[in-house]
């Protein structure tokens, strides 16, 4: 049996033998996918949204609505989630078999953290790209900067060097 280090190309490459001479008789690209689309057997999305914990099955700990206060909330889960571990080593220590409640509440509490940050994200990517654009924008004033003191540099030297000349 015969085989092939590499496969042969899909059949449609036939579409695109006249592309040198041609460009545009090659197909035009599909539209992008909108909407929801299925991949390897998974559904998946293209719109962007976090969906809410209710959509999950999860009770959610923190008030609901658009003016939600992130900072006081995240530190509020973060003090329960304390007390929560504590009364976990509490009860492991004296009533080992009834556990599982106090698992169950640091799961719920790690869930409402971890919904509060995966909220954030969208803030956290603007203010991401407005430092990377700061960053770029500074960089590009330096190399400005750099320029015209080089330009400066090699004006100076011309001027030495034409008054050398015009002294001889």
């Amino acid at each position: 049996m015969a085989t092939a280090t590499f496969p042969p190309p899909p059949p449609f490459y036939r579409l695109y033998k006249d592309y040198i001479e041609n460009p545009k008789s090659a197909p035009e690209p599909p539209p992008p996918i909108e909407g929801t689309y299925v991949c390897f057997a998974s559904s998946y999305t293209t719109d962007d949204v976090l969906p809410s914990l209710e959509e999950q099955g999860v009770r959610q700990l923190y008030p609901k609505g658009p003016n939600v206060d992130f900072k006081k909330e995240l530190r509020s889960l973060n003090r329960e989630l304390q007390l929560h571990i504590l009364e976990l080593a509490d009860v492991l220590v004296e009533r080992p078999s009834q556990y599982a409640r106090r698992v169950e509440d640091i799961s719920l509490i790690f869930k409402n953290l971890h919904h509060l940050l995966n909220s954030l994200r969208p803030h956290q990517a603007r203010a991401t790209l407005i430092h990377i654009l700061e960053l770029q924008i500074q960089r590009r004033k330096q190399a400005v900067e750099d320029i015209k003191r080089q330009r400066e540099d090699a004006q100076k030297l011309l001027k030495e060097a034409l008054g050398t000349l015009a002294g001889q």
